[in-house]
């Protein structure tokens, strides 16, 4: 990324700010000027508990695979193989996730994600069910990620996704951790600003879901003199 911009295939866009960052890429909000898009950056750092052949390719298929169930997703616009980025159709709005934590949640968009399924199911696919991945908008759910996997009965809406759709105890269990490592985060910003010594400790923590994972600092505190 230079000065804030981005190009696709010699198109300029400018990036208006991170969407979040998945175990395959960075999203990123941009603009040409007139409309607003998702542009997606193929990242390769390691993740441990994922295997990756062609980042780019197998993001490609799965969109094409997605495509032809007729699922609702985002438009993929355009590809730039060089620089291993996607360019695809913005979808405004809050995500499912938001809808449960905020007490906005509607049962039709389970009825929607049940919708989904009986187009999936046949296909012998399952998705990323986490809520995170979904956007209502204009009266439809939009699945926001291309990712998807062979079906499994143990991964499927029913037996797990369903599970962070409301505020279940798994919903609420999720929700207390993702405090609990945002207050971490938080403190070890302010150890590293206030204590002048070394970091002694860097991890990566992983929740359940792939848009939310983040850094760890353990800062070594100075022991005091006797």
């Amino acid at each position: 990324m230079e000065d804030n911009r981005m190009t696709i295939n010699g198109n300029e866009y400018e990036v208006v700010r991170l969407l979040g960052k998945g175990k395959g890429g960075y999203s990123y909000l941009v603009t040409d000027g007139h409309s607003r898009y998702v542009l997606k950056q193929i990242h390769h750092e390691p993740c441990e508990y994922y295997t990756f052949g062609d980042k780019l390719k197998s993001e490609l298929n799965d969109y094409e695979t997605l495509r032809k169930t007729g699922i609702t997703m985002p438009k993929l616009l355009a590809v730039d193989e060089e620089k291993e980025r996607l360019l695809k159709e913005y979808i405004q709005g809050d995500t499912v996730y938001e809808l449960v934590k905020t007490d906005r949640m509607e049962a039709r968009w389970i009825e929607k994600m049940q919708g989904m399924c009986k187009l999936l199911y046949p296909a012998n696919l399952n998705i990323d069910y986490f809520p995170t991945n979904f956007i209502p908008y204009d009266g439809e759910l939009y699945y926001i990620d291309y990712e998807c996997n062979a079906y499994m009965q143990e991964w499927d809406f029913e037996h797990w996704g369903i599970k962070y759709w409301s505020k279940t105890k798994e919903f609420l269990e999720y929700e207390k951790k993702m405090f609990q490592n945002s207050e971490i985060r938080t403190d070890a910003a302010a150890s590293e600003a206030n204590v002048k010594d070394k970091i002694v400790t860097l991890s990566t923590c992983t929740s359940a879901s792939d848009n939310h994972r983040f850094v760890v600092r353990g800062v070594k505190e100075e022991e005091t003199q006797q």
